[in-house]
């Protein structure tokens, strides 16, 4: 496809310099250049004809058998079919975009367009125009196959961009005193076993790795739900593999883990710790268990636990997604998960030219699901709201703290 752009370009910019057979010469030597299939390739990105083409690859070999005198005039010659078909960009408009042009009754709005489906919709009205001409068409009018692009976020909270400098705010302040800002979430739950990972690894020419053809989860070892914790100052991760369910005892459990194994060496001072969330999962600032769970864990280690929710429909913005799982998700791209193990080791070895490190470690313990935190449990919490949005910013306080 680069090829063909700049071959489109180099015509585009010479060819107002060059006649007839000069730029008849022009394109047989581009497409001598390119070896085998060069004919076709610039055809396509020029629309000249292959014959014309061809018929100067005969000149530039026999250059003896030229006659210098024969050059048409400008305007001369055969015209171009779709200058014989004058109204066929409009019926091709009508076809590719039938909502925008008016078309409710378009043959092809609830179908896929491809080229053959509009070359033989044009013929049906009358147009007598191959795919691939069509094709030519679709590119001089700036189309070109496009996948869709999630861009669209839903419904944007008003207080969307307060909410992110307010995190960003409190991220600045717990670093400027060294104290411990960690970015949380829990990744997609996974399959172990042998299916189709999605992206390439290098392999030997035509000897992929075999996977199985459906993903069952009655033929899978299990499901892999891997939770994560990203230390933002530090650029580094940690990543519980769980096994049963992902619940807000799993996310608070992964939460310790860390602290004891890795964030507390780091910050052997620590007095607080800052969170920063998503809304929703086992981690949602609507659930009651989260803010039970972590209590029992400020409890624990003795340290004030201040939480930042991102608003609805940011989960993206959240640092844990783009600097920590998107390059687990590069490190094991094609490679079949087919254990825990394997999962662990591939997860465990993700790093980046700019220091990120992560460990990793199975979580086998079973986490049981719906239960209920009654009203007198949530009102006996040391959570203090914050007076902006105290339903995504709060503070909860070891039980023997008043913060």
């Amino acid at each position: 496809m680069e090829k063909i752009k700049q071959i489109a370009e180099r015509n585009k910019v010479l060819s107002p310099f060059l006649d007839e057979r000069s730029r008849r010469l022009f394109n047989a030597t581009e497409s001598k250049v390119l070896g085998h299939g060069g004919i076709a390739i610039v055809a396509k990105a020029t629309g000249v004809s292959r014959t014309t083409i061809s018929t100067g690859l005969k000149e530039l070999a026999n250059p003896e058998n030229i006659d210098a005198s024969r050059i048409r005039q400008p305007g001369g010659g055969r015209k171009k079919a779709i200058e014989k078909m004058p109204g066929i960009k409009i019926e091709l408009a009508k076809l590719i975009e039938p909502a925008l042009r008016g078309e409710p009754d378009s043959p092809l709005l609830w179908t896929s367009k491809s080229l053959r489906k509009l070359s033989v919709e044009l013929k049906s009205k009358g147009f007598d125009v191959s795919h691939n001409l069509v094709g030519e068409i679709l590119q001089e009018e700036g189309f070109s196959l496009q996948a869709n692009r999630k861009t669209d976020e839903g419904k944007s909270h008003p207080d969307r961009n307060a909410q992110f400098e307010h995190i960003h705010e409190k991220v600045q302040e717990y670093q400027l005193q060294k104290q411990p800002v960690i970015s949380v979430d829990a990744k997609k739950k996974e399959l172990v076993g042998n299916f189709k990972n999605t992206g390439k690894e290098l392999c030997r020419k035509k000897e992929p790795e075999k996977v199985k053809v459906y993903d069952f989860p009655s033929d899978a070892e299990g499901k892999a739900i891997p939770y994560g914790v990203y230390d933002i100052t530090q650029n580094k991760g940690w990543v519980s593999l769980g096994i049963d369910h992902d619940t807000a005892e799993f996310a608070a459990e992964t939460i310790k883990r860390w602290w004891k194994q890795m964030g507390n060496p780091f910050y052997p001072e620590a007095q607080r710790i800052l969170i920063t969330a998503d809304g929703g999962g086992s981690n949602s600032s609507r659930s009651r268990l989260w803010k039970k769970e972590l209590q029992k864990l400020a409890n624990e280690i003795g340290l004030i636990i201040e939480v930042c929710h991102f608003p609805p429909a940011t989960s993206k913005w959240n640092k844990i997604e783009h600097r920590l799982f998107s390059q687990i998700a590069q490190n094991w791209r094609g490679k079949p998960l087919l254990s825990y193990e394997i999962i662990v080791n591939l997860i465990g070895s993700t790093t980046t030219t700019k220091g990120l490190n992560v460990v990793c470690e199975l979580n086998e313990n079973k986490y049981d699901v719906g239960i209920k935190v009654t009203d007198d449990e949530l009102e006996s919490l040391n959570m203090k709201k914050d007076e902006f949005h105290g339903e995504w910013n709060y503070k909860i306080s070891p039980d023997n703290k008043v913060e």
